[in-house]
């Protein structure tokens, strides 16, 4: 039954997405060109608001639990696993007020409206996987931005999605090299939970009914610590989260 009205709901959703994007992406141009970054962030957060609430369009339950309260007066670096593109209009949504800035790859810099545009104006650190060099190059620019201005940098240190929620190992690399530019960043790991299942029979039809969560998890105290035993507790704690919530939250 879930994937017959998935054939009947994923075109409404893709429609209503696509027509978000482009309309947006109108928006995002008018809104930095004329008024500024301000004017641009509000327009992008709507935006991803927008995104995010349009699962509903296929029944999907959305919940958000925060374990910690997240100051707005220093920079914070959140490391989440990574499970579906659907993962980030969630968290530029709920971590608004954090001005939150991503690790992207750059590929994704051209050829999509309004999420193309905002990396390329945002901010974002955008790596050339192949590249190792411009990477992290690209990363420590944003270890800088975040430091100097109170943001937020995201990262997916799996550095791919997982298609079936099972989370791959992380490499610290990127997590490091921030970490090594906002020394004093508070490290706040995010659980992403059950997103891949919109998408378990692939792109088309995606499931309906699916119930999907953020947990931003307590922050990690890095005074004294390794960098690299910093992303190792990261991940240990994403894992646990996953593990002790197996079933979506209610």
């Amino acid at each position: 039954m879930k994937k017959i009205l998935g054939y009947i709901l994923t075109p409404i959703f893709y429609i209503v997405f696509g027509l978000l994007l482009c309309v947006f992406h109108v928006l995002q141009v008018i809104a930095l060109r004329i008024f500024g970054r301000t004017a641009h962030k509000k327009i992008v957060d709507v935006l991803n608001f927008c995104l995010l609430y349009s699962l509903c369009i296929l029944g999907t339950h959305i919940s958000v639990r925060y374990k910690v309260t997240l100051p707005v007066d220093k920079p914070i670096i959140f490391i989440a696993n990574h499970q579906s593109m659907y993962d980030v209009p969630g968290i530029i949504w709920f971590l608004r007020n954090n001005y939150p800035k991503f690790v992207s790859k750059i590929e994704l810099i051209k050829g999509i409206p309004s999420i193309s545009y905002n990396l390329r104006h945002s901010g974002a650190a955008l790596i050339n996987r192949k590249d190792s060099r411009q990477a992290i190059t690209e990363i420590s620019n944003l270890g800088k931005l975040i430091n100097a201005n109170n943001y937020s940098a995201v990262i997916f240190p799996e550095g791919t999605r997982s298609k079936d929620g099972t989370i791959k190992r992380f490499a610290a690399g990127g997590i490091t090299t921030l970490l090594k530019k906002a020394p004093d960043a508070l490290v706040v790991p995010i659980a992403i939970n059950d997103i891949w299942k919109l998408n378990r029979w692939g792109k088309f039809p995606m499931s309906v009914g699916e119930r999907i969560s953020w947990t931003v998890l307590p922050a990690i105290e890095t005074n004294g610590k390794e960098r690299e035993a910093v992303a190792a507790e990261a991940e240990d704690a994403i894992r646990a989260a996953l593990s002790a919530n197996s079933m979506p939250f209610s």
